[in-house]
Parts: structure tokens; sequence; C-alpha cells
């Protein structure tokens, strides 16, 4: 069998120079350690800060679409005489009308729920 010297299983001390780079090497890494940890903490810090903080004004995702979370909304639209309503569509507080004039012309008419007025009126033409 293989006899091994006891003189191989134990470290042999580094040069200077390399023992040097050793301890930079320690050193570097602790910083960047302790860099990262306290990265960490503060982004964790920011995540519990916004998710325990009230919204100003709103305490309802709600009330940021126009629409009250007290009760429905009573609002009247008034569109043209003989406007055909092709379809409509609601965004962010808005609906859109889409339809035929009596002139047989297209038109979009946009309403805002928050002002309670049509905002837009628009004349669709083909090429």
């Amino acid at each position: 069998m293989t006899a091994i010297e006891p003189d191989d299983q134990e470290e042999k001390p580094l040069d200077p120079a390399m023992e040097s780079v050793r301890r930079k090497m320690v050193r570097l890494q602790i910083v960047s350690g302790a860099i990262m940890f306290v990265s960490l903490m503060a982004v964790f810090g920011a995540v519990v800060y916004k998710t325990m903080r009230e919204p100003k004004g709103t305490t309802s995702t709600a009330a940021t679409s126009g629409v009250p979370s007290d009760g429905p909304l009573a609002a009247t639209v008034s569109l043209p005489l003989g406007f055909k309503v092709q379809s409509t569509s609601f965004s962010a507080g808005q609906i859109l009308f889409y339809g035929e004039t009596v002139e047989g012309r297209n038109k979009a008419l946009v309403f805002d729920l928050t002002t309670g007025r049509t905002v837009a009126d628009i004349l669709v033409t083909g090429n």
C-alpha cells in the first residue's frame, strides 16, 4: 500500500505575497457581503413601507377609475338625435360610443364619468 507522509497532509505556509493577496480577498469578501446584506434590508424595508402605507386621498382602487365605491354612479349621456350606437367600450372612467349619425356618417363619442360630459366628438371618415 502507499504510505502517506504526514508532511503532505499539513498545509504548508504561504509565501508573504500570497498571504497578502489572501487577506485582501477575505477582506473584499466580507465588505461585499456586508454591502449586499445592507442593500437587501433596504429593499425589504421599502417593500414593507409601501405595503403598510395608505394611498393618498383614497382608500379603494375603485375610486381611481372614477367610479365611487359607496354606491352606483348616475349619469346622463346626450347623444345626437338619430345616433345609432354600434358598439361601446369602457376604459379609465371613460365610455366610447361608436355609431352612425342620421346622415350615415360614422362617429365616435367619448363620455367622461368623472366630469359628467362628452369630452370628444370624432367624425370617422374612410379613404
